[in-house]
């Protein structure tokens, strides 16, 4: 469920040389006056104008003679100093830059095109769903009076009194619920249950079966799971299992007509969970599972673990080994990350099929129902609503095994419903109104 059942209640260029630091070359050097003859009329264009009136005289200065080949040597300042202002040095060719430049537009057009690769199986993907959840389900494809119920801790520590079963009996009367998974752990990481955890728990299984005969009230046990956790249950531990297996026997005796588990982050292929469930068949007369969702996608999960280190899903071959070795198992169709109601309700469908598929006809096959509302990234309420999980099982059974009898629904969790939530969970499942 990734969430507690206790919340009841509650990202300098170098510079070009100018002409003042370069060696003066043959073109900066003065070239001689040229003689020119006098106009016909006014002034001699190459003689300089008369002085000012009030200007002060000075004396001429005599030209240089015509032929003389060698006029007198001017210094390199002088001869800058002389020359037509320059304009700013013709921008150079940076091949180190054009590569820069062209190795960053390969890396965007690269980028590009992982992405598009990526995006591409995600939008056939999301495509599918969509076009899962078109169509109309078949007749008859609606609850087999074995649908469950999650309740929480609030049962087992003394917060709740008889007029509360009372209240819950009248709430499940005419439903399809058979089971009731209430929260009686979490399990210590060793494995072991502190006796302190469900005091009251042979006081609700006593008010329940007599006010709700042939209703079944399973300990709901749970933990966080190593590796994934750096602080949590290590299943490889033998000792580990052997005190989960004991727990398992401590709420039997305490009253709980069986045990359900839920384990998580479990990756799928741990064979030390598999071992676990060998070793809980027989220390309990019911044993049922929460399970991950299947690879909606071949591998999916894989994928996912390598991209953000939750590997999430079960491959589906995962699922059915579980599923083989226990006798009810629930799939946690919820968190999905889905954005639409019918991308959502397609992905149930889809989720079914592929449950169906792989789940013994004597093992009881539950799909979970979104009976809370947060907004999240994984799970958005507008999205994930009871009708839309509703409609996603009853298209997904219609497909796959419509007749099926060992399958029902679960309704995640009781302290989070709204009286919607129970209305459309009666008239689209159950069909009582």
């Amino acid at each position: 469920m990734e969430r507690s059942p206790n919340q009841e209640n509650n990202p300098t260029p170098a510079t070009a040389p100018t002409s003042a630091t370069r060696p003066p070359t043959p073109a900066d050097e003065p070239r001689p006056a040229r003689l020119s003859l006098p106009a016909a009329d006014g002034p001699d264009p190459a003689q300089p104008p008369p002085p000012a009136a009030d200007a002060p005289s000075l004396p001429p200065t005599p030209p240089a003679p015509a032929d003389d080949p060698d006029p007198p040597p001017v210094s390199p300042a002088v001869a800058d100093a002389c020359e037509p202002p320059q304009g700013p040095p013709a921008p150079e060719r940076d091949e180190s830059r054009t590569g820069r430049a062209g190795g960053k537009a390969k890396a965007v057009r690269w980028t590009l095109r992982v992405l598009a690769l990526l995006l591409l199986p995600l939008l056939i993907a999301e495509t599918a769903l969509r076009i899962n959840y078109a169509g109309d389900p078949k007749a008859g494809t609606y609850s087999r009076n074995r649908d469950a119920l999650w309740l929480g801790h609030a049962w087992v520590d003394g917060r709740r009194t008889d007029a509360d079963v009372t209240a819950l009996a009248a709430r499940l009367a005419d439903t399809g619920i058979r089971d009731l998974y209430v929260h009686a752990g979490p399990l210590e990481h060793n494995g072991t249950l502190p006796t302190s955890a469900c005091p009251k728990a042979r006081w609700l299984v006593t008010a329940v079966h007599r006010k709700l005969p042939g209703v079944r009230v399973q300990a709901w046990l749970g933990d966080e799971l190593a590796p994934e956790k750096p602080d949590a249950m290590h299943l490889e531990k033998k000792a580990t299992r052997d005190a989960v297996v004991e727990s398992a026997r401590q709420v039997v005796r305490a009253g709980f007509d069986g045990v359900h588990f839920d384990l998580e982050p479990l990756h799928s292929g741990d064979r030390n969970y598999l071992a676990l469930l060998d070793a809980l068949r027989p220390a309990t007369p019911l044993l049922s599972v929460a399970a991950h969702q299947i690879d909606p996608l071949p591998a999916f999960h894989s994928f996912w673990g390598t991209v953000t280190g939750h590997p999430k899903w079960w491959s589906q071959e995962y699922f059915g080994q579980v599923a083989r070795r226990v006798d009810q198992i629930a799939v946690m169709s919820y968190d999905t990350m889905q954005p639409l109601q019918s991308l959502y309700g397609g992905y149930v469908a889809q989720q079914t099929s592929l449950a169906l598929e792989v789940t013994p006809a004597d093992t009881d096959l539950l799909m979970g129902l979104p009976f809370y509302h947060e907004n999240r990234f994984g799970h958005w309420a507008h999205a994930e609503t009871v009708p839309a999980a509703v409609r996603g099982v009853r298209l997904g059974l219609s497909r796959t095994d419509p007749d099926r009898a060992t399958f029902g629904v679960a309704l995640y969790v009781d302290f989070a419903a709204t009286e919607d939530d129970w209305t459309s969970y009666r008239k689209d499942w159950v069909r009582t109104s």
